[in-house]
């Protein structure tokens, strides 16, 4: 008999324990990609709310939709103060 049968193990895709981290470097990527100044519409979603300064390329849009808007300045604020603590 073929191999057709027999169970496949699923091994789903790892994520790391920050996913606001991981968001937010996945969104600069995409808006990098398109051309955008990254910072600059990061900030203007942060301080807006507006979704559309975040490109849809990639699905970029959808995913930092995933988190709120608090945690990605906690997020921004924690990895600054953790490169910056003397």
């Amino acid at each position: 008999m073929s191999d057709t049968f027999n169970t496949v193990k699923f091994s789903p895709i790892q994520e790391s324990d920050n996913e606001a981290q991981d968001i937010l470097m996945y969104v600069y990527q995409a808006l990098q990609a398109k051309g955008y100044d990254p910072i600059t519409q990061i900030v203007g979603y942060i301080i807006s709310g507006d979704p559309t300064y975040i490109t849809s390329h990639n699905q970029a849009r959808s995913m930092i939709c995933r988190l709120e808007r608090d945690e990605i300045l906690e997020e921004l604020v924690r990895y600054y103060l953790a490169g910056h603590n003397s």
